[in-house]
């Protein structure tokens, strides 16, 4: 029972990561992918995955075998890489939880009936995350988190494989889309949430140093556990997101549904995949679960902003990461609440461009994150054994070119 305990600590964060995935990037993106696209984009979600995933890695190496979170490594690297960090992440997190909001909103909508406008409901999502977040703070975000990923899944990996029959797999190797400047901009749309933001690699940190700190010392797992503890859960979010785009696929693009652009509306579609191949009754279940998984994206999205502006504030004074910590985990708690519900009642309104521009901002910022995640991992004091050998360097390398290259590319299609 002991290791168990201790297994299921060890496996919290990167079970935090996948609910925090597998929220707007697949149930929204992914399936809009499908959607328009059909079978074609597969190889892009899981390329981008592939990409992103040293950057993630390295906030668990780091973490682990210096017990401290990234955060603490931009401020080694000197006080210019935090500073940066934060100026690039800080504009975007009131529209980026105003997105999951809105969201959430679209499938209660769904479920119960339009009660009220998307604005105020997902004002009101905002505050019950909020709410619960500083009344349980991490354990209870761990606890609610693997709870209500797993019905998804399941649901989600049933649907998929009753779908396959109907996908036009020709669509696989058209490559028209690369012609395409509107399909261009919308690849850079899905990368930027998928699997997550990549300025999440800080908030996985700090759920590691937060994970690791409640297990006994002979508990604590090699480098080598650790780094398998976070890949189970990262391969199990790209997995999703291919599924997602399969059932969007097989069910909207086959019968040539346009995905909506109201919240609701596209909630509406999502649940209609469901009840296409499950059956009504199951749809509900499975739509029940969307929603669960939605609103562990919110509160796992409130919580990481929080935890790593907190964090940022104690790191630069010099006190570590957690001085101070809960007084202004729960302030950054309200205040982003607070900013994101004022986005939605000011900015949204057309929710499928709100979002593209969302998830495309975060894209752009990714390759910096990426490069710092990069520099601590090879500059910062770290135990040799735990450095990136060769072959991750080069792949890390290549995920930062890629991903400025691509940014590019956006600003070049944007502004011609």
């Amino acid at each position: 029972m002991k290791s168990l305990h201790s297994l299921r600590h060890m496996i919290g964060p990167g079970l935090i990561f996948s609910g925090a995935a597998i929220g707007t990037s697949h149930l929204v993106q992914s399936t809009r992918a499908g959607a328009m696209f059909g079978a074609a984009l597969i190889g892009v979600i899981v390329l981008v995955n592939f990409l992103k995933y040293p950057a993630y890695r390295f906030g668990v190496d780091y973490s682990h075998t210096s017990r401290r979170s990234l955060l603490s490594g931009y401020r080694e690297l000197g006080k210019w890489a935090p500073i940066l960090f934060l100026v690039a992440v800080a504009p975007l997190v009131p529209i980026i939880l105003a997105a999951l909001g809105a969201a959430t909103a679209g499938i209660i909508s769904t479920l119960i009936g339009t009660i009220m406008p998307v604005p105020p409901l997902a004002a009101l999502v905002l505050l019950g995350a909020t709410l619960l977040l500083v009344a349980g703070g991490y354990s209870w975000l761990d606890r609610i988190n693997g709870y209500l990923l797993v019905f998804l899944v399941i649901s989600t990996l049933i649907t998929t494989i009753m779908v396959v029959p109907r996908v036009d797999w020709g669509t696989l190797t058209d490559f028209s889309w690369t012609h395409q400047t509107t399909a261009l901009l919308f690849i850079v749309a899905l990368a930027g949430f998928m699997p997550n933001p990549l300025d999440v690699s800080v908030a996985l940190s700090l759920w590691k140093v937060e994970s690791d700190r409640s297990l006994p010392e002979e508990s604590h797992p090699s480098l080598r556990q650790a780094r398998a503890s976070f890949m189970g859960p990262y391969a199990l979010s790209a997995l999703m997101a291919v599924c997602f785009c399969i059932m969007g696929a097989g069910v909207m693009h086959a019968q040539s549904i346009t995905p909506l652009s109201d919240a609701p509306g596209f909630a509406g579609q999502l649940v209609n995949l469901y009840r296409e191949a499950l059956g009504p009754q199951a749809a509900i279940l499975a739509a029940i679960a969307a929603l669960s998984v939605m609103l562990t994206t919110v509160i796992a999205g409130i919580d990481a902003y929080a935890r790593i502006f907190a964090s940022a504030m104690s790191v630069m004074s010099g006190k570590g990461d957690d001085a101070g910590l809960r007084r202004d985990y729960v302030g950054f708690c309200l205040l982003f609440m607070a900013l994101a519900s004022s986005v939605l009642f000011t900015v949204l309104a057309d929710f499928s461009v709100f979002l593209d521009f969302v998830t495309s901002s975060s894209f752009v910022i990714a390759p910096v994150v990426a490069l710092l995640n990069h520099l601590v991992v090879t500059r910062c004091a770290m135990p040799d054994e735990a450095r990136p050998g060769l072959v991750t360097r080069a792949w890390s390398w290549l995920a930062i070119l890629v991903m400025a290259a691509l940014a590019v590319m956006y600003f070049v299609l944007v502004l011609r």
